[in-house]
């Protein structure tokens, strides 16, 4: 799927939204805190959400992600508005789709601002409203046999 910037993390670029993608292979810690490097930055927040081992008092045994079509797009329209209400430097964000196992990441975010307390609130108005608003939807298995959807992730 695609990213913003075709180098990540590379200075002297004006668009602080430097990686947005959907994707059904595994993510890259790495790659998304290099996306959001920028020598103005005094704080990068990130944040990493993974596959846990149960919900609601069930245990998961597994889980898959399916994604709208417009799912990215909805990540960048929601990036676009954190970038507009906070001080970012630089902002990246990548979801998983497709069959993940316990353990396994399902969704990295970070983003780079002057001072850490900017990036703090940034980033979780970020992973926030990604987790509200973006048509991605989880489907579990449990290990007692039974299943359930959940709703935009």
């Amino acid at each position: 799927m695609a990213s913003s910037n075709d180098h990540p993390g590379e200075q002297g670029s004006s668009d602080p939204l430097k990686l947005i993608a959907v994707r059904d292979t595994a993510l890259s810690l790495d790659e998304v805190f290099r996306a959001v490097g920028d020598d103005a930055a005094g704080g990068t927040a990130l944040f990493v959400g993974t596959v846990r081992d149960h919900d609601g008092g069930a245990d998961v045994d597994s889980l898959a992600y399916s994604a709208h079509p417009t799912a990215e797009a909805e990540m960048r329209r929601i990036a676009e508005k954190v970038v507009a209400d906070h001080p970012v430097r630089a902002l990246a964000a990548v979801h998983r789709v497709g069959e993940l196992k316990v353990g396994d990441l399902a969704v990295v975010v970070a983003v780079s601002c002057p001072h850490r307390g900017e990036a703090f609130e940034a980033c979780r108005k970020l992973i926030d409203d990604l987790k509200h608003e973006v048509p991605i939807w989880k489907h579990q298995r449990f290990s007692d046999g039974t299943d359930e959807w959940v709703g935009a992730c």
